[in-house]
């Protein structure tokens, strides 16, 4: 019998990422499962690797990330058992598919709304490379601004 013992959110702190968060926290809830919450924090790459230039900005949205993702806990915990959260720098579909490896996720749970800087990273060949380098189940929450 299949079972989803362990749930990977990823969450970005926008209006689409809370509705996700509170639809992955009633399947937590509901399945009495292990939570994870994923904050990305995309880095930007030069041709000689990391750019020190934007060292001032970069530090700013490490922290405006940590801020988010400690929201997102907060959430979580505060509506279910155990939940643990986790600050990755890197290409989306790699840092996900690499955590959800890790931990071993049964599902991962990406929340999305049309325009968003995350849904806009969301492309089709995006979800695609996504669903190859993970052996779970994938949900795509599509979220509307006026369901929150």
């Amino acid at each position: 019998m299949f079972s989803i013992d362990r749930i990977l959110l990823c969450y970005d702190g926008t209006a689409s990422g809370q509705a996700s968060l509170r639809c992955g926290s009633a399947l937590v809830r509901q399945l009495n499962a292990e939570a994870h919450l994923l904050a990305v924090l995309e880095c930007c790459c030069g041709a000689g690797g990391f750019d020190p230039l934007p060292a001032v900005e970069f530090d700013l949205d490490e922290k405006t990330a940590m801020a988010i993702l400690h929201e997102g806990v907060e959430r979580l915990r505060a509506s279910t058992a155990a939940a643990t959260g986790h600050l990755l720098l890197g290409n989306p579909v790699d840092e996900v598919s690499r955590l959800a490896n890790i931990v071993r996720a049964d599902l991962i749970v990406i929340g999305q709304s049309p325009g968003s800087a995350f849904a806009r990273g969301w492309t089709s060949d995006n979800s695609t490379l996504l669903l190859r380098r993970v052996t779970c189940g994938v949900l795509f929450e599509s979220a509307s601004v006026a369901s929150v």
